[in-house]
């Protein structure tokens, strides 16, 4: 008997810097592990490129548009019955632009002495 597949999920994130720290989102009360503190980004639609993606995302959730630039880290988390691949690019706001809370609880910048 074959083993259907698990279900494989593909998220990017964007590591903005700005004078030496980075930007950093709070997720809602109403998202999946609500409070916590995380890179701005989200899930690749079916037939969406990661750029597109993390274009989208960034603006849904911090009203900014950004240029993607290269890949920084790939990372594959293996749940309870799906895994998520998460890839984290380096990206830059657009000039003129700064960020506010669209659909996220909070967002701040931080060194990165104080990421946990």
């Amino acid at each position: 008997m074959t083993q259907a597949p698990i279900p494989h999920v593909r998220v990017v994130a964007a590591v903005i810097a700005r004078e030496g720290n980075y930007l950093i989102t709070q997720r809602r009360q109403s998202a999946v592990l609500s409070g916590l503190w995380e890179f701005p980004g989200g899930k690749v639609e079916p037939g969406e490129s990661d750029e597109a993606a993390l274009k989208r995302e960034v603006r849904e959730r911090v009203g900014v548009d950004v240029v993607v630039k290269q890949p920084m880290a790939r990372r594959t988390h293996q749940y309870d019955g799906y895994s998520v691949e998460l890839t984290l690019y380096q990206a830059d706001i657009m000039p003129g632009q700064e960020p506010k809370p669209v659909r996220v609880a909070a967002f701040k910048w931080v060194s990165s002495a104080e990421f946990e």
